[in-house]
């Protein structure tokens, strides 16, 4: 079930270009702009990727800490349960979108020097 040929989603396209062109440098050529899109597009294609590994990855944790909770639950027909607090961590996606605009200044800070 590999894909070979995954061509990216007008939508990534169309934002990696509005990027590059945002962090044009003046002088710079459509080749140069269009390599730099390319780029960011592959970035966002990653994170993209990461970010679906980690959902399943996650679901994978809540779906066995609900089958063990109900296994608890059926093998405790004594009902001297231990009442237990589950504390759930969840990452805030502003460090995300923080990361790829300091990337984003990164590039255009170096095409600018």
């Amino acid at each position: 079930m590999n894909k070979t040929t995954h061509s990216p989603s007008p939508e990534t396209q169309a934002e990696a270009m509005q990027i590059a062109r945002a962090t044009q440098k003046p002088g710079q050529t459509k080749e140069q702009t269009k390599l730099i899109a390319q780029g960011i597009q592959k970035g966002i294609e990653l994170y993209k990727k990461q970010q679906k590994a980690k959902a399943r990855e996650r679901d994978k944790f809540r779906k066995k800490q609900l089958k063990e909770k109900t296994a608890l639950n059926t093998d405790s027909a004594t009902g001297s349960e231990d009442s237990q607090t589950q504390t759930v961590v969840r990452q805030s996606p502003i460090a995300w979108i923080l990361l790829v605009l300091s990337w984003a200044g990164f590039i255009g800070w170096h095409f600018i020097e």
